[in-house]
Order: C-alpha cells, then structure tokens, then sequence
C-alpha cells in the first residue's frame, strides 16, 4: 500500500524464506539481522526471545534510513523496538500496528510462569505507550486494547481494517485441484488457518461429523472438507496439532471426507476459494481474521464465530453465518448451504460488495499514508 503511493518500503526480519511468504514481500526490499538469536531456550522464553530480537532489529534499524519516509517506522505485533527507535541519534516517528496485546495470547498455569512474565507484561505496555501513533486492526480489539493498558487509558486508538491486495487475487491464474479432492463431491467447505490449538480447527471437523448425521447417504458422499493451513516445521505446535486433527478426523471417522492441506500456494488458494461453496473460520475472539474478507472477495459465503473481528466484517444471513463455536450450530448452518445451493451465489454477490464498501484496499492505502504523512511533517 505504501509502496503504491511513492514511499520507499523496507522490511527488517530476523527470518525471511521466499518460498513461504506473502508474494507481496518479494516485490519489496528485506533486510535480514539477528537471526543469530535464538527463538527460544530449550523450548521455553519465546517471548522473552521475541523481545531481544525486535529490540536488536531495531538497533540496526537506527543506523540506517528506516522506513518509509526519513524518520517513520512501523513497528508492529512486538513494541520492543520502540524505545530504540526513539534514543535513536536520528529520532525516528514510529507508528505501531497493535493486532493484539501479546499478554493475553499466553496462559499463566504455573507461578513461575507468572512471574516470568510480569516484566514482560510490563514492558509491553510501557513500549507500546511510547509510539507517536497506535492504530488497531478492528474496534474489538481498540477495546481488549483499552482494557488491558490501563495506564494508556488516555490513548484512543485508530481502527485501520486491514485490506486484501485485490490485484493479486486477479493477477493469479488457478492451479488443478483435482489431487486434493475425489471426484464428484458437490459441496466443496474450506477451512483456511494455521495449525494451531488457538485457532480451534476440531470446531469444523466435528462439525462435518454432525453434518453428517443431518444428510442422507447420497448427500453426505457429495461433501468434502479441505483443512488448508500454514505450517512451519521450525514450530513444534504446527506439527504436534497436525497430527491431533488427523487422529480426530480417524476417531469421528470422516477421514475419507477431509483433506489436510500444508503451506499451500497462492494458486491453490484461489482454485479451493472459487470450487468452494462455503469457508469455515473457526477462531474465537480472533482478532480481525483476513480469511474472511478473502473469502467473501472470492464470493465464498462464510461460517465464522460470532465473536471478535468476524461481528465487523460478516454480515449474519447476508455474507454468511455467525454462529456460536459449536458443532451443532455450524453443521446447522453448513446444511442450510447443502440443501439450497443458490445461498453460494447469493451471499457470495453479497459479501463481494461489502469487501469492495467497507474493506477496500484504496481506502486502507489512503488511510494508511495519511498517518505516514502526518508523522513526517
């Protein structure tokens, strides 16, 4: 987005693998450092890790024209950075994106752990407060945010929706997907997330076994449930999750109704979004969640939980379904997409104009470099 409006864009990254990232990033210049530093110690610290490496990226960073404009950063997901970026000898503007307070995506079950994670808590909060600009990618979380920094009470942030890149969906041609699907299923659901417990992706393959018991035997043989994900080997929980789905698809013996789908390419996306008739967003409290904007882009109605960024950009009976985090309730709402096939057509018009209204990528662009401007002048 920035890029597009004349700024010269630079991403710094202690990990960067071509062959699994965004296509956007490798129209951009990215620079490497401190990938010498572990991302945990056995197996424990990540965050503490995180912290050391944002911090170190933005010691680099410092030294050298930053950014996108002379004097503007953006920070985002990990506040480290921020007080380097500010005792810089060049002092920088930084702008953070706050997707989500980092305190609230760990649990606390031991003291030890408590304790190990006051300071942490502290500091993100602390860091956080000394940005020149805070945006939040939807109004839940400018909530969570109010809630959890209560010593940044006097801060109200921005809401800036996050976007799709629209001309990469129409730039990219469709790969054959026969290999991930049998032939002659009818009623193609998708479920698009990584593979992790948080994201709660047993939600959909229950809610295929209850499916199940609500169709006949010629309707169900025409349902099919791709699990595509993203997954990184350097990520134990990636492959231990993995493995618990394909076990409990076995036990609710659906296996040969479900395919599971790793780190998937941009073409494959867009031929399961245009074969789809229906996509399963799973999380709850998620944060934004793109999935759905994608998908609606894609005219690809969606069943999501109604809580978090879905109650913004979903709307119930019109784009899709918002549904409590149930079996029951999304396989209630996947039959209403079996037994009338023309809500694929219908929702899927529906949600094509509200990406287009609400979540346009010319009105992020431009709300974005608004704030890149102010902070320059």
């Amino acid at each position: 987005a920035l890029q597009a409006r004349g700024c010269r864009v630079q991403i710094w990254t202690a990990h960067y693998d071509p062959s699994r990232c965004f296509t956007e990033t490798r129209e951009l210049v990215v620079r490497r450092c401190g990938s010498w530093l572990p991302r945990n110690l056995w197996g424990r610290g990540h965050a503490l890790c995180a912290a050391l490496r944002m911090a170190l990226r933005g010691s680099w960073g410092s030294r050298r024209r930053l950014g996108c404009s002379p004097g503007s950063v953006w920070g985002s997901s990990v506040s480290a950075c921020i007080p380097v970026l500010r005792l810089a000898r060049t002092r920088k503007k930084v702008l953070f994106y706050c997707h989500f307070p980092d305190q609230l995506l760990t649990k606390r079950q031991s003291l030890l752990k408590r304790i190990y994670r006051l300071p942490l808590d502290w500091l993100e909060e602390y860091t956080t407060g000394m940005a020149d600009c805070i945006v939040v990618n939807s109004k839940f979380t400018a909530s969570v945010f109010k809630d959890t920094f209560k010593s940044l009470s006097h801060i109200n942030p921005d809401v800036l929706y996050p976007s799709l890149n629209i001309s990469s969906f129409e730039a990219v041609v469709p790969t054959d997907i026969a290999d991930l699907i049998p032939k002659k299923k009818k009623f193609l659901f998708l479920s698009i997330n990584r593979y992790e417990r948080k994201k709660n992706l047993a939600l959909a393959l229950e809610a295929l076994h209850e499916l199940r018991g609500r169709l006949d035997a010629h309707e169900w043989n025409e349902v099919y449930l791709v699990m595509a994900g993203g997954y990184d080997k350097r990520v134990l929980e990636n492959e231990e999750h993995y493995e618990e789905l394909r076990r409990l698809a076995a036990k609710l013996n659906i296996s040969d109704h479900v395919t599971f789908l790793r780190s998937f390419s941009d073409e494959q996306k867009i031929s399961l979004f245009s074969n789809s008739v229906c996509v399963l967003y799973t999380p709850s409290n998620e944060h934004f969640g793109i999935v759905p904007l994608e998908a609606m882009y894609m005219r690809c109605p969606v069943i999501a939980v109604n809580s978090g960024g879905p109650l913004e950009s979903i709307l119930h009976n019109v784009t899709g379904f918002l549904c409590d985090p149930l079996p029951t309730q999304f396989s209630e709402a996947m039959e209403k997409i079996v037994r009338d096939p023309l809500l694929k057509d219908t929702m899927g018009a529906a949600g094509r104009a509200r990406v287009m209204e609400k979540f346009s990528s010319e009105a992020f662009t431009e709300q974005l470099y608004q704030y890149i401007c102010r902070l320059t002048q």
